[in-house]
């Protein structure tokens, strides 16, 4: 687990175009090399006084990222897994079987599948509500039998805000603590520590790498106390760790988060309000548009920027849905988001049954091309699904 506390004297997006500014002692290189040793020495008396003992949990390259990214959430400390969902789960593992939990009823869908269908095997009691009302969730704690209460905001694939500051409030009364997947939101908008969170679990894969090369998971923590120690336990254990080359080109994509994050996010501003009238759109969901119900909070608590997803409805329904997302020739269809390049996707074919997804939905990450290409391509499929 990295612990890292930076001097303040640079702004986060300078530090982490530096990479906290280290520079390789050997060669005086700017980059930092990939350490990808799996075994170290012993000192004479059998101690390993460099802190590093065993590849597995002890990496140079990896401990560099964390870094980084713990600057970004002024987090104490930060921890880097193989992917978003064994970050996800380390949390949940790091509860005692019978502990109760809430997470939202909308949210990354493989997460919540994982919570209904696997997290009881351990013991776990979970009750999935709307966490963007806070009377729903604060009806939904049990004080004294609640642990963990999850929130994804915004949350995946219809946007909703969750006021962390509040759910971090509702929490704690009852004696749990909050733990945020801020993915869509990344560190550049959103500190959700900041606002209460006790815990902040990013996907890396998305806009933290930034290049759809990297699976990649992280947590960040408040306190370095006895439940991010187990966390970090889980992750050696379970031997989900990020492995050193990942954890490189990982920390390569957050040199330049600031710059991608703005310029997706202002794009898919953009586009959210051409769309909002367009003939063949029936919603356009986006936190950014005053329309959206939580646009007061959503400008309040992203401050800077609203992120780069946003989702549209179209109209036609379903049939109308699936053949715009075959019709662009720009936009590439895919699961996942937050690379420079712009996906599509029809969520609730991915999610299946039991989706809370619309069926006339297209999930939208834009990236960071010319918005008005992004734009005239949608529009071309829109019209042309819709015999224009």
């Amino acid at each position: 687990m990295t612990d890292t506390r930076p001097p303040r004297r640079w702004s986060k997006r300078s530090l982490s175009a530096q990479a906290m500014g280290k520079v390789d002692p050997i060669t005086r290189a700017v980059v930092p090399p990939i350490h990808v040793a799996t075994t170290f020495i012993r000192d004479p008396d059998n101690r390993y006084t460099s802190g590093f003992v065993y590849g597995r949990p002890d990496n140079e390259t990896v401990r560099e990222a964390e870094a980084v990214l713990a600057m970004w959430e002024e987090a104490s400390s930060a921890l880097l897994f193989g992917s978003g969902m064994a970050a996800a789960t380390s949390v949940f593992l790091a509860l005692a079987p019978g502990d109760h939990v809430v997470a939202p009823t909308v949210m990354y869908w493989a997460l919540r599948n994982w919570l209904l269908e696997d997290a009881t095997h351990w013991g776990l009691e979970i009750d999935l509500v709307d966490t963007s009302d806070l009377e729903a969730l604060r009806a939904a704690v049990k004080p004294g039998r609640t642990k963990l209460v999850w929130v994804e905001t915004p949350s995946n694939p219809l946007w909703t805000v969750t006021d962390l500051a509040g759910a971090a409030a509702v929490a704690h009364a009852a004696g749990a603590r909050l733990a945020v997947d801020s993915t869509a939101a990344t560190p550049v908008f959103t500190r959700p520590l900041a606002l209460g969170a006790d815990v902040v679990m990013h996907a890396a894969t998305k806009a933290l790498n930034g290049h759809s090369d990297v699976v990649a998971g992280a947590l960040c923590f408040r306190a370095d106390d006895a439940f991010a120690q187990r966390a970090a336990r889980n992750r050696k254990m379970l031997g989900a760790v990020l492995g050193p080359f990942e954890a490189y080109l990982l920390m390569r994509g957050m040199r330049t988060l600031d710059l991608r994050v703005r310029a997706a996010s202002a794009t898919a501003l953009d586009l959210a309000q051409r769309f909002a009238n367009h003939p063949h759109v029936a919603e356009v969901l986006y936190p950014g548009l005053p329309s959206h119900p939580q646009h007061a909070l959503a400008a309040r608590q992203m401050q800077g920027g609203f992120g780069h997803m946003l989702s549209i409805r179209a109209k036609g329904g379903e049939a109308s849905a699936v053949a715009t997302a075959a019709g662009v020739e720009l936009w590439k269809r895919a699961t996942s988001l937050g690379g420079v390049e712009s996906l599509i996707e029809h969520r609730a074919s991915i999610e299946g049954p039991g989706t809370p997804c619309p069926p006339d939905l297209l999930r939208l990450s834009a990236g960071i091309e010319d918005p008005d290409d992004l734009h005239a391509d949608l529009d071309r499929a829109l019209r042309r699904a819709h015999g224009g």
